[in-house]
C-alpha cells in the first residue's frame, strides 16, 4: 500500500552516507559569513524565547487563568514556541529543498528524498539540543519526572512528520510555485491555531476542532504537559500525532508515485 514510500526510504538508507555529509554542509551554510559562526543558528531562537520570557513575566508579570498548565505566560509561550519554530523552520526549508537542488538533480541521479531529509535533519540538529536545554530549564516545573522520557520518542516523531510534511510539500512546491506561498502563510498564522498562545481550555468549546488541524497541536500539547507539569502525555495526544503521520505517509505514497516520471522535468 505504501510501496513508493518504502522504496524511497530504503533510497534514503543507501544514501545515509551522503546525507550525513550534505547535512553538516546545511548547517555549515546556515552560519557561512557570519562572525559568530556555528553558535548564530542557535543563538537566534534562544533570543526569540528569551525575549518571551522577559516581556510577559519580568515586565509585565502577566498571568494566566484557571485551567492553564501554568500561570507565567512566557514560561508557558517557551515550551510551545520553540517546537513551533523547530516546525516552521524544518518543513519551510524542507518545502524549498527540490527546488533549490533542481540543477543538480537534473545533472545527477540522486535520490530527490535525500534533499528533504538533509533540510530537516539540519534544522533538528539545531533545534533538538535547544529543546533538551529548555527541558534542564523547566526543572523546577518538571523536577527531573520520569515522564522527561517520553521527549525522545516525542522529538523522533516530530522529525518524522517533518520529513513527511517537509517532503510532500516540495514534490507539491516542484509542481506548482504558488505552494511555497500558500503554505508560508499557513505556517505564519499556525501559531495562532494551536495551543501556543493560550491553553486549550481557553479557546470556545465549540471550535476547539479547529487546532486540530494544526499538525503541531498535538505535540505542543505533550510538551506542556512535561516540561509544565511533569506528567506523561494524555494517550490522545499520542493517537493524534500518529494520526497525522499516517495520513501524511499515504500522502506522500501517492504523491511520490505521480511524480516519480515527471518530477526532474518540473524542476
Amino acid at each position: 500500500m505504501i510501496r513508493s514510500l518504502l522504496e524511497e526510504a530504503r533510497a534514503l538508507w543507501r544514501a545515509r552516507v551522503l546525507l550525513k555529509v550534505m547535512t553538516r554542509r546545511e548547517i555549515a551554510a546556515r552560519h557561512a559569513g557570519t562572525a559568530l559562526g556555528i553558535a548564530w543558528p542557535y543563538i537566534q531562537p534562544l533570543l526569540t524565547v528569551a525575549a518571551y520570557y522577559l516581556v510577559f513575566d519580568v515586565v509585565f508579570s502577566m498571568k494566566l487563568g484557571d485551567g492553564a498548565p501554568t500561570k507565567a505566560v512566557g514560561a508557558f509561550l517557551v515550551v510551545g514556541a520553540l517546537p513551533w519554530m523547530a516546525f516552521c523552520d524544518a518543513v519551510s526549508r524542507g518545502m524549498n529543498s527540490l527546488i533549490e537542488a533542481g540543477g543538480v538533480l537534473q545533472k545527477n541521479a540522486l535520490p530527490p528524498v535525500v534533499f528533504p531529509a538533509r533540510s530537516v535533519l539540519a534544522s533538528a540538529a539545531i533545534y533538538g539540543p535547544l529543546i533538551a536545554l529548555v527541558a534542564l530549564a523547566y526543572i523546577p516545573s518538571h523536577g527531573f519526572s520520569p515522564a522527561l522520557l517520553s521527549l525522545l520518542p516525542l522529538l523522533a516523531l516530530q522529525l518524522l512528520l517533518c520529513v513527511l510534511l517537509g517532503y510532500a510539500l516540495a514534490i507539491l512546491a516542484a509542481a506548482l510555485r504558488d505552494t511555497v506561498q500558500v503554505i508560508g502563510f499557513f505556517l505564519s498564522v499556525g501559531i495562532y491555531l494551536s495551543p501556543i498562545l493560550f491553553p486549550l481550555t481557553l479557546f470556545p468549546e465549540a471550535w476547539r476542532w479547529v487546532l486540530w488541524l494544526n499538525p503541531m497541536t498535538a505535540f505542543v500539547m505533550a510538551y506542556q504537559s512535561v516540561l509544565l507539569l511533569g506528567a506523561w502525555p494524555d494517550s490522545s495526544v499520542w493517537i493524534a500525532a500518529l494520526a497525522w503521520i499516517a495520513g501524511l505517509a499515504l500522502v506522500l505514497n501517492i504523491l511520490v508515485k505521480r511524480s516519480r516520471d515527471q518530477l526532474v522535468d518540473w524542476l
